[in-house]
């Protein structure tokens, strides 16, 4: 599964915040609570604190075990988030709950940001049997983030169960319709002067319409007719496309107007990407852990270094293992062991830092650099030193390395060391062990971390970024070059000898579990980077011995940290080697290109992506920037411009042609996203805090809705209207480093396009592979 982490604390959600005149009155009976009696499942409750993962369906009750460990009562809770309250209101509360021992519990319904804002508050002390409560209050203001808890934390363990919850009070709230704006949908980024120009109308006519494109001063500077496209399988909706490619003046505010609907202005430029290739990689820098991020570097972005043991943080510098009962073998570090695993990027929108994620994440910016120094058609100044935005600038090395270090060094210090169980594996993770809530800045992190057992899976992202690194950093360290190779060589002797340790799915509690039963791909992966690095025998008939080397490893629902041999396979395709067959290997990666460019010519919004099932992933703009990487690496393999095109295309989509009319891209565009998932990025909860920082990318429309809030606002959604910029929706709009690192690669590309006029046309017959190190 591609799904990250369900946690469990959820707060502020103010898309659907609604005011009502007057008094709410009790009378009219609206029971906010939509499953209360839990016949088959306890969706939307949630439990966090000690407690997570443990809710469950008990003879038409919910129960959950309640666990040890916590101090304050709000540590340890059954919920249900996503409540409206409403001010004036009269609340009332009714439930049937029972518990193994005679605890008290608090129960509480109250605003879940903020001031708090409390309706209700009673402790009661449970009974053996089921006993009715009644509670009662009234709303102090109007907050769409309230929520019902029953906390238990700071006491001892025992078994808490409810049935028959009622929250009856205040009036319903009207359903989420998301604001797309005008119905004519473009880039509003901008087009490149001799790229394609392209847009998609939402319209009710079912034959070509009459389109204009206006400048700035309304003046008429191109016209046409537009295709009727039918209903878009992927949105629900009737549209036609338009297609303005021949015009290629530079200017700003151009708009398109078609069937009455104006779109949002946009610029023609061959500036359109250059700042994104900056700003995608400053999201970076801002994810740093155990530093602290300097406003003089990221204004706006300060914030003390988390993770380091200052008080009340417990420092990532000695960090234990996890307790055995979590996994199924019993693995445990050597009493008193622990381990200083202070650095790296902290993955998300969470303080976990997660081996499988940092891998994909760091190899895609290594990429983004050997391209840039290999490929035809690249702006060979554009990542040097001094480029980006980072502490290291002037120390003559390329910045983008610099960043990349950073989480390198941190993947060396989750290698287990010689002397301890699994010597030279890699821990899978480090994260709380508990889910924490929303805001919360790194500093602040009070809960405890913990080491979570080594994975193959984890220990071939460190074998395939580290051999990679070492090959990259040769020229620039190479004391730190040699470290890499030692470590990438060790871990892959770990994983051979441990080829199906494999991380468990329940193992989701304070961190998402990122399991994966299947590391055939990261043994091809990481074959292939110790093969180019070092050119050694043993490497090279492992990626040929793998059955994947000669499959097709490009799913076009796009490859992600679960699913990583296409990461193998773009490397063999261009970074210089001798292996036998290479020809084919680098036709493997056009004949994928072809494929998703087919499938792209289908799609009325001109996205690269489209499940055969019309079920779009977690994560789904990654998979789209994904399939834009192989594109783009078949132009830079042929220089066949429709690859280039297909590219350009592909970013009409992530950059508001697409049918929500929402730029992904935070800082990019008239409307774009900016209320990420994120305990750091937090504005929408705490207006003291920032939005995440220009250049970061959501997740996308998701159809899995693994949230209580998208289930509830986004139930019944179409593919492409299963996405929420709220905070809370974090299946939809969650960040992360390997969602960030696709972009980053994309965004070295289309800025290398200059005017969209790049126009090679090598044989792939031939072998155009270059030298890494070009004069």
């Amino acid at each position: 599964m591609r799904t990250k982490r369900i946690p469990a604390v959820l707060t502020g959600v103010t898309l659907v915040a609604v005011a009502y005149p007057g008094t709410a009155r009790a009378a009219d009976e609206f029971d906010q609570v939509t499953n209360g009696t839990f016949d088959t499942t306890v969706a939307p409750w949630v439990a966090y604190g000690t407690a997570g993962g443990k809710l469950r369906v008990v003879d038409g009750q919910a129960c959950v075990d309640t666990g040890t460990g916590s101090v304050n009562p709000w540590d340890s809770m059954l919920a249900l988030p996503n409540l409206q309250i409403q001010n004036g209101a009269t609340y009332t509360l009714t439930f049937d709950a029972a518990g193994t021992a005679a605890v008290p519990v608090t129960v509480v319904f109250q605003q879940n940001s903020g001031s708090y804002s409390t309706v209700l508050s009673s402790v009661k002390t449970m009974t053996p049997g089921m006993t009715t409560y009644t509670v009662t209050g009234t709303g102090k203001g109007d907050f769409a983030d309230g929520q019902l808890g029953f906390q238990f934390g700071g006491k001892p363990d025992f078994t808490f169960c409810i049935d028959n919850v009622s929250l009856k009070g205040g009036k319903p709230v009207l359903p989420y319709q998301p604001d797309t704006g005008p119905r004519m949908r473009v880039n509003q980024v901008g087009y490149l002067p001799y790229g394609p120009k392209a847009a998609t109308l939402v319209t009710t006519a079912t034959t070509a319409v009459p389109w204009t494109l206006n400048d700035a001063e309304g003046k008429v500077v191109r016209s046409g007719w537009t295709r009727a496209r039918g209903v878009d399988p992927t949105s629900g909706q009737n549209v036609q496309t338009l297609d303005f490619s021949s015009y290629r003046r530079g200017g700003s505010g151009y708009t398109l107007t078609a069937d009455g609907a104006t779109s949002h202005p946009f610029p023609i430029s061959d500036a359109a990407y250059q700042a994104l290739r900056v700003d995608s990689k400053t999201f970076f820098y801002t994810q740093r852990s155990g530093t602290p991020i300097l406003d003089t570097i990221a204004p706006g972005y300060a914030r003390a270094a988390g993770h380091v043991g200052v008080a009340p943080n417990q420092g990532d510098t000695a960090v234990p293992c996890l307790p055995p009962a979590v996994f199924a073998d019993n693995w445990t570090c050597p009493a008193g062991f622990t381990r200083d695993v202070t650095g790296g990027w902290y993955d998300a929108g969470d303080h976990g830092k997660y081996v499988v994620n940092g891998g994909i994440a760091v190899a895609q910016l290594l990429s983004e650099y050997e391209r840039n120094r290999t490929a035809d058609d690249t702006d060979r100044h554009a990542l040097r030193d001094g480029t980006l935005r980072v502490p290291e600038r002037g120390n003559n090395v390329p910045d983008i390395l610099d960043e990349a270090r950073w989480e390198l060094d941190f993947l060396l210090r989750m290698q287990v060391p010689d002397g301890q169980p699994l010597a030279g594996m890699a821990y899978h993770k480090i994260s709380d062990t508990t889910w924490t809530g929303l805001p919360l800045a790194p500093a602040a992190d009070a809960k405890p971390r913990a080491l979570h057992r080594p994975s193959t899976a984890a220990t071939l992202n460190l074998a395939a970024a580290a051999a990679q690194g070492a090959r990259l950093f040769k020229r620039f360290d190479r004391a730190f070059a040699r470290r890499l190779l030692t470590a990438a060589r060790t871990a892959y002797a770990a994983a051979e000898a441990n080829p199906a340790l494999y991380a468990s799915n329940a193992d989701g509690t304070g961190g998402g579990a990122y399991a994966d039963s299947d590391a055939t791909d990261e043994f091809y992966w990481a074959a292939a980077e110790l093969y180019l690095t070092t050119g050694e025998r043993a490497y090279r008939a492992d990626v040929l011995g793998s059955p994947l080397h000669t499959m097709n490893v490009f799913d076009p629902d796009g490859f992600y940290w679960g699913s990583t041999a296409a990461l193998g396979r773009l490397e063999l395709a261009t970074v210089d080697n001798e292996l036998p067959g290479r020809r084919s290997v680098r036709a493997s990666v056009v004949a994928a290109a072809d494929a998703l460019v087919a499938l792209q010519s289908t799609q009325a919004y001109g996205q690269p992506y489209a499940p055969s099932d019309n079920r779009w992933v977690w994560g789904s703009n990654s998979s789209i920037l994904n399939n834009m990487v192989v594109i783009g690496t078949a132009y830079d393999l042929t220089g066949r411009s429709r690859y280039s095109e297909a590219v350009l295309t592909a970013a009409d989509f992530l950059f508001g042609r697409n049918a929500l009319n929402i730029s992904y891209v935070t800082g990019y565009g008239t409307v774009f996203a900016r209320n990420q998932h994120s305990r750091m990025y937090a504005r929408q909860l705490d207006p003291r805090l920032p939005h995440p920082p220009a250049g970061t990318v959501a997740g996308g429309p998701n159809s899995g809705l693994q949230d209580p809030l998208s289930r509830v606002k986004l139930a019944g959604c179409v593919a492409q209207f299963c996405y929420m910029d709220d905070i809370n929706a974090y299946s939809t709009n969650e960040i992360t480093i390997n969602w960030n690192s696709s972009l980053s690669w994309v965004s070295s590309f289309l800025a290398d396009q200059k005017n969209g006029m790049n126009r090679r046309r090598p044989s792939l017959s031939g072998d155009a592979s270059r030298t890494a190190w070009p004069d």
